[in-house]
């Protein structure tokens, strides 16, 4: 199943890329969620049903308008293989004086094969997609943070 959603930033894309690739090498890009959780995992998923994923993080190539970050998120400890596996793509466009696009890309199998296909088209496409929209706009926060400044008061690159 496909899932994704997009979000227009007011930065430019120069700040949005250093922003982006320094969340992605440190970690902090699932910081919101990960707390207490150790490295490479994080919490996703709305309120009850959230689930504890391991993250893997790897740098797509960046041309000069366009670049990003693969993602995949696949469920940690027991009862992991009970839920799909995501492969997405979190990608940042130039738009120039518009600002940059945020995106996130993604597939993920439901498993369970035509049990999980039923249950994904019945109830669980819904919570992906609510998970997707959710933490794209944390990224989107990350990203868009005019509180992030050096020294000199202006923003950070």
């Amino acid at each position: 199943m496909f899932v994704g959603d997009e979000v227009r930033l007011d930065v430019g894309f120069a700040v949005a890329r250093e922003r982006l690739t320094r969340l992605g090498e440190s970690g902090a890009l699932f910081a919101p969620s990960a707390d207490g959780y150790g490295a490479g995992l994080a919490r996703v998923g709305p309120g009850v049903i959230s689930k504890l994923v391991r993250v893997q993080v790897r740098e797509l190539s960046w041309k000069d308008r366009s670049g990003g970050l693969a993602l995949r998120w696949e469920a940690a400890g027991a009862g992991g293989k009970l839920f799909p596996v995501l492969d997405a793509d979190l990608t940042l466009v130039d738009f120039g004086a518009q600002g940059t696009l945020v995106a996130l890309a993604g597939v993920y199998r439901p498993p369970l094969g035509a049990l999980g296909q039923a249950l994904d088209r019945a109830v669980l496409h819904r919570v992906a997609v609510t998970t997707i929209k959710g933490f794209l706009a944390r990224v989107a926060a990350q990203l868009a943070d005019h509180s992030v400044t050096n020294g000199a008061g202006c923003p950070k690159a």
